[in-house]
């Protein structure tokens, strides 16, 4: 059972280490199931169609990876419910324990699997079935983990709390990107034999670290008070589509953009600068991992002045910007073919866009929701399903469009500026939640 802190006497400096672990917690949790969710997406594009299908043409194997990618998003929902109802319940601590040790023992056998020649249809079979679980987990814990920091937060610093957290999202994209590139230098015949399985066996020994520190994290104060007085919900989801379906719809909305942003210009636009334009995969790789680091510095920052002007402003400001650099600049960019142009296109989306968006919707949308009691649950169901149908499918739609349109980018582009004017749309529906009480 959670112990009520709030009956326990304050104390700074108890307080002050309780907020140090909560945040190293959130953030080396998240950044552990990223890195495990992101090594798919830079590795599989330029690996797994000749290692899984090695039968089918370089279009169609292609697209076949990037469907195995968006395995992983239609996981997220499914997983995310499942973890959010229980979340709900009993609560948030013991829900990111359990996801972290799913996505990683799954991230750690999918280094295991053998390849087409030795096991046959069974490979992709496996592999399809392993990108599910670690989207079911990381469907739990991308919502969990900023609910968790944010409802622990002192008031008026939800927003750089909740920052933290959505920060493992960029910590673990430079993990990913790190390895990606670090077994990349290596011959083509040993990376195709065994070079890609070193960073998802990596995975067993960075999980275990994780579970060390989280284990000894708090449950969310604002739960636990929450349920003391009002009990649990019966059936959380069925009570979010009954008092609060406005949240719900606001939240999966801006979700669909939002995760499309990241994985348009960092899966999509990778496989396309290396396939289509012939620029060196390094070279694309390290302006992902310059606009990480950048990020580290800028995504705090982004939650922290969402505390001081309001979530909604930036939010808006994020959206609006993404359209226009993804319709006029982004692949304008990458088709000079210069080294420093591309890197600094490959940068300015995790270093500019990401933590507008990204580092102010942990906040954001968990306060659209004021009862504790359903908050995991309303989040999962529109961040989840947003998430799957956005950012999970940007891939290879964007592949498929531009193979429909004869390589024209346009249908992208207008595919993007489409999802973009929703999300535009429900932050102007939205209040402002920045004081509200959690």
């Amino acid at each position: 059972m959670a112990v009520d802190s709030a009956a326990l006497p304050y104390d700074p400096r108890v307080q002050s280490l309780k907020h140090r672990r909560l945040l190293l917690s959130a953030l080396s949790g998240s950044a552990i199931e990223w890195y495990d969710f992101g090594l798919y997406g830079l590795l599989a594009p330029a690996i797994f169609d000749k290692l899984f299908f090695p039968r089918s043409s370089p279009l169609v194997g292609t697209i076949l990876v990037m469907s195995i990618f968006a395995v992983g998003f239609i996981g997220r929902p499914v997983g995310g419910l499942v973890f959010a109802h229980f979340g709900d319940k009993i609560g948030r601590k013991p829900m990111m324990v359990l996801t972290m040790s799913l996505i990683g023992i799954a991230s750690t056998l999918m280094g295991c699997i053998p390849s087409y020649d030795r096991i046959g249809f069974a490979a992709p079979v496996i592999l399809t079935v392993l990108r599910f679980v670690q989207g079911c987990a990381l469907g739990g814990e991308s919502t969990g983990a900023p609910i968790l920091t944010m409802e622990s937060a002192p008031q008026g610093r939800r927003g750089l709390f909740a920052s933290i957290a959505q920060m493992g999202a960029a910590c673990g994209a430079i993990m990913a990107s790190l390895a990606a590139q670090t077994v990349s230098f290596l011959p083509p015949d040993q990376l195709m034999s065994w070079g890609w399985r070193l960073p998802f066996l990596a995975s067993i020994i960075i999980v275990g670290i994780g579970l060390y520190i989280r284990i000894k994290v708090d449950e969310s104060p604002a739960f636990v008070k929450r349920t003391k007085e009002a009990g649990v919900a019966r059936i959380p989801l069925l009570e979010v589509l009954r008092r609060a379906p406005k949240p719900a719809l606001i939240v999966f909305l801006c979700a669909l953009t939002e995760s499309s942003i990241a994985f348009l210009q960092g899966i999509f636009g990778l496989q396309y600068g290396v396939a289509t334009l012939q620029i060196p995969r390094t070279v694309l790789l390290q302006g992902g991992l310059i606009g990480g680091v950048l990020s580290l510095f800028v995504g705090p920052s982004m939650g922290w002045l969402s505390d001081k002007v309001g979530r909604r402003p930036l939010m808006l400001i994020g959206f609006t910007l993404a359209a226009l650099w993804i319709a006029f600049l982004f692949f304008e960019l990458l088709a000079t073919r210069d080294p420093i142009i591309v890197m600094a296109a490959m940068a300015f989306s995790p270093a500019v866009l990401t933590p507008l968006t990204l580092c102010v919707e942990g906040s954001f949308y968990a306060e659209l929701f004021p009862d504790a009691r359903l908050r995991y649950s309303g989040n999962t169901l529109g961040r989840q399903f947003g998430t799957a149908l956005g950012g999970g499918l940007m891939p290879v739609i964007a592949t498929s469009l531009v193979a429909a349109m004869g390589g024209s980018l346009w249908g992208v582009k207008a595919y993007f500026c489409f999802l973009a004017m929703f999300a535009i749309g429900a932050v102007l529906w939205a209040p402002e939640t920045k004081d509200r009480k959690v």
